[in-house]
């Protein structure tokens, strides 16, 4: 039986990052090609030396269409773009407190880059595109800063994707996750909430993420990068516009 994604060309943004690499491992497991594009080489380097002759490295900023849609074209035929950049949310302070600027900024970067390495893939022949949120547009939860309206306009964005993109064969499937174990550290968490890493307990923090959940534990980055193998391939072929809920149970549906 052949692999998953035989023959498939993958461009994942952000590769270098814990989810990124886990994902790049699992497409080229399944015999895709994979194009690790970022903003830093030598984790991107890393990964590919990892993976061996099916991975392409490619530093660029995904906020800059122009050197997106000029490595997408380098590129070639494209057939699953995966968006996993940083947004630089924002948490801790109520909205109210917070500057314009401050509020925008993750908003700014999410959707950018989502509209223009989803155009991209789209331009070159794609028939998947995938997305990951937090699943924090559900509900109203005090201290989420702008992860909330964040992921609500992602998630937007991509629905207007799939409806105008379906005609053409092109599935576009979100990935809800959160509290991913093994990818929280006092460095990420502290720039998300403004404190001081010293102030954090990541393995206090993953065991009361895990106890809000309904399996009383926290995703693992393998399972994530295993959903998004799945949704990526010709299996998954009737699902579009969903998200796929990979929270262990921290958001209901």
């Amino acid at each position: 039986m052949n692999n998953l994604l035989t023959d498939k060309v993958a461009i994942i943004y952000g590769a270098g990052g814990s989810l990124g690499s886990a994902t790049a491992k699992a497409f080229a497991r399944e015999g895709a090609t994979v194009h690790l594009a970022g903003h830093t080489r030598a984790p991107l380097e890393a990964l590919a030396a990892e993976i061996g002759e099916r991975a392409h490295v490619a530093v660029l900023d995904a906020t800059d269409e122009s050197a997106v849609d000029a490595h997408a074209g380098a590129v070639g035929h494209v057939d699953i773009s995966f968006n996993l950049i940083t947004r630089g949310d924002d948490q801790g302070t109520p909205l109210v407190d917070m500057s314009v600027e401050r509020v925008l900024g993750a908003l700014t970067t999410g959707v950018t880059t989502s509209f223009i390495t989803a155009r991209a893939a789209a331009r070159n022949g794609a028939s998947v595109i995938l997305h990951l949120t937090s699943g924090s547009s559900r509900g109203a939860q005090p201290g989420m800063g702008n992860t909330g309206p964040t992921d609500a306009a992602v998630e937007t964005l991509h629905r207007y994707l799939a409806a105008e993109l379906g005609p053409r064969g092109v599935r576009v499937v979100g990935i809800h996750t959160a509290g991913v174990h093994g990818t929280l550290s006092p460095e990420k968490i502290a720039k998300v909430a403004g404190i001081d890493p010293s102030l954090v307990d990541v393995d206090a923090i993953d065991a009361g993420i895990a106890q809000g959940t309904m399996l009383k534990r926290t995703p693992e980055v393998a399972q994530i990068a295993e959903t998004a193998t799945f949704l990526a391939s010709d299996r998954a072929g009737a699902i579009t516009s969903g998200i796929v809920n990979a929270t262990c149970g921290l958001i209901a549906g």
